[in-house]
């Protein structure tokens, strides 16, 4: 078939100039890893490459990216403006890429999970992430000290914690409100008001990354001094739960859990409204964040809301 060589004229007119794609991918790691050195360190390069590569990527688009300091680059506001508009376009035409490449390999995904979001928020869900990257797999861990892991046995987590982990890349992902949760029958016992002298004969069940929860719960109630029964301590929000429903005690746990779980046999007990000090969070190394794996997984978390 002939070249239309003047169809080829106009196509190629219509040709935008291309960034300088080596300075784009230099300027998106530095936002993520929050760390120019780090970003230097991860692409192989000086920091005075690196910083080359920034400025190339300014006289490109003709913004400051960066102020600088010394060593120090912090993001403009016409950096994070820029960052913002650019990066979903990114991941866009990376995930494009990798549909169409037949030589890519599966990418693993080392995950740590607490069970009880795993059965109640990640896998009614986890059909969308599949279909959407197939390539992905995940390997599931729902042992114990899960933010000690990462880095070493787990590629990332979602952890229940108070504040954002020194040292990890980390972004919340709720906020909860702490509540009493025991069987109908109990509940209708121990009426709507609460009494510390029917409180102190009832066993407390707590979950042993939440051990504040219960010290919240009764300072909210003015309950500071009742010392229960009996406090028992699980490591699985399932039986915690199931364990209420049981009539084995009382469980301090949080207000999504109760309603995830949709057990007829569970109530609130009392209308509190108590501040959890526990979020989850998702939880990484900041160069972690930047391997396929994990990014995916995180801007799917992310924009999915769980």
């Amino acid at each position: 078939m002939p070249l239309d060589t003047a169809a080829c004229g106009r196509d190629k007119g219509r040709v935008r100039r291309l960034p300088p794609l080596r300075a784009l991918e230099a300027f998106i790691r530095v936002v993520r890893l929050g760390s120019a050195r780090a970003a230097a360190s991860e692409l192989g390069l000086s920091p005075s490459a690196l910083s080359r590569r920034i400025s190339n990527l300014e006289n490109f688009t003709g913004r400051k990216l960066f102020s600088r300091s010394g060593q120090t680059m912090r993001l403009t506001d016409e950096g994070r403006t820029f960052y913002d508009a650019v990066a979903p376009h990114l991941e866009a035409l990376a995930a494009s890429v990798e549909s169409q490449s037949e030589n890519l390999q599966l990418m693993r995904l080392r995950l740590g999970v607490m069970p009880l979001f795993g059965t109640q928020r990640l896998f009614p869900r986890l059909g969308e992430l599949r279909e959407s990257h197939p390539r992905l797999h995940l390997d599931i861990d729902t042992g114990p000290h899960l933010i000690d892991r990462v880095g070493d046995t787990l590629d990332a987590a979602i952890a229940l914690t108070t504040k954002p982990v020194e040292g990890l890349y980390g972004i919340q992902l709720d906020r909860n409100t702490i509540h009493a949760i025991a069987n109908r029958d109990l509940v209708a016992e121990l009426g709507s008001e609460p009494d510390a002298a029917a409180l102190k004969k009832q066993t407390f069940l707590v979950h042993t990354d939440m051990p504040l929860s219960f010290d919240a719960w009764k300072a909210a109630l003015g309950l500071e001094r009742m010392q229960p029964a009996a406090i028992d301590h699980y490591d699985s929000g399932q039986l915690i739960l199931e364990a209420a429903a049981q009539r084995m005690g009382i469980a301090i746990m949080h207000d999504d859990h109760l309603a995830r779980n949709n057990d007829p046999r569970l109530a609130p007990l009392y209308d509190q409204t108590v501040k959890s000090p526990y979020s989850y969070w998702f939880i990484c190394r900041h160069a972690d964040l930047e391997a396929r794996p994990v990014r995916i997984f995180h801007d799917w978390l992310v924009k999915a809301g769980l």
